[in-house]
């Protein structure tokens, strides 16, 4: 890097491999994924979105680098902690919102809720509970464009505890054989539902170390880094859409809070939290851009507008009327019918 001055005239360090523009858009869904999330646990707080929901709060810059790489074709499969990552892809904070506290605005008018975001419009391929059950239904998708010689790249996320599944060792064999276009991202957060990830794997890495067995190069990256991030999607991309097949990247990260809304997280070694809020993504990114020569007062006007758009949000969805029972009730079973039988 060299010290060059920017468009506006001040002095700042410029990288022509990403430059001003892509950066103030990284920060900028770091910073909207971050405040919608911390907004969702308050109406949590505040009996508007029931049940529990699973927060990315702490692990914003994998969304963040990996949607700015992908194209609009491209798609996105997601666990239950999607949020994030829909709302990367370009869903309306209103939207997500609405779905969480089931108003008729959300983005499946309230039926689906937290755990199944889906919007194939943007290229949200759904929101999975079940763990790992989206990695062979990604290959579905990747298999598909390679047969349709379409150029979309199917990219699969998953936690760390999905890697001891077998769903995973499947479709990365799958992927691998048949060189499919699909990127599988794991986020290590180090911990599965509450058991740490190191005490159940034999292996450091419960991804990347596992890699060779498909003939897959080990990758490893630091998940709180959107750049990092970003230039490792954008290599596994090319690689995919070159017909090059598969690409397997850890990224390395940490929730801030529980594993769901339902866990206070005190299994946690004491001072751990507090390590991983000096790494935080967000803390990160900002700096960078001061670094790089953004002014104080552009990022201080993209952090006031995410709070501006958190609100009118918020608002839409509390004057929103709950799901109707024609949608809740509908499709619950195979005949379209909902009422229970034995």
């Amino acid at each position: 890097m060299t010290k060059k001055k920017d468009g506006s005239g001040s002095q700042g360090l410029t990288n022509d491999d990403i430059g001003a523009d892509l950066r103030r858009e990284m920060f900028r869904l770091q910073v909207e994924i971050r405040d919608c999330e911390k907004r969702a646990n308050d109406l949590f707080f505040q009996n508007l979105i029931k049940g529990t929901s699973h927060l990315s709060l702490g692990q914003e810059a994998i969304a963040a680098g990996m949607a700015v790489a992908m194209r609009p074709g491209d798609k996105s499969f997601c666990t239950y902690r999607g949020h994030a990552h829909t709302l990367a892809r370009g869903v309306p904070m209103e939207k997500v919102l609405g779905e969480l506290m089931l108003r008729d605005n959300g983005l499946m008018r309230g039926k689906g809720g937290s755990m199944h975001l889906t919007s194939v419009e943007h290229g949200v391929m759904g929101s999975y509970a079940i763990i790992g059950a989206h990695l062979p239904i990604a290959c579905g998708a990747a298999w598909r464009a390679q047969y349709l010689g379409e150029s979309d790249v199917s990219v699969c996320f998953f936690g760390d505890g999905t890697t001891n599944i077998g769903a995973f060792h499947e479709a990365l064999n799958f992927a691998a054989i048949w060189k499919l276009p699909v990127v599988f991202v794991c986020e290590n957060n180090l911990y599965m539902e509450y058991t740490p990830i190191g005490d159940v794997t034999a292996v450091e890495h419960p991804a990347a170390d596992r890699a060779s067995a498909y003939g897959l190069e080990r990758i490893v990256i630091d998940g709180n880094d959107a750049d990092a991030v970003y230039r490792t999607a954008l290599a596994a991309f090319g690689k995919a859409r070159a017909g090059e097949g598969p690409t397997l990247i850890e990224c390395m990260t940490y929730r801030h809070s529980g594993h769901s809304r339902a866990d206070p997280a005190k299994y946690r070694p004491a001072g751990e939290l507090e390590k991983w809020l000096e790494k935080d993504p967000v803390k990160i990114y900002r700096a960078r851009l001061l670094e790089f020569g953004i002014a104080e007062e552009e990022i201080k006007g993209i952090e006031a507008e995410s709070k501006r758009k958190v609100e009118e949000a918020t608002e839409a969805c509390k004057a929103s009327p709950p799901a109707p029972d024609d949608i809740l009730t509908t499709d619950v079973y195979a005949d379209g019918g909902w009422s229970w039988r034995n």
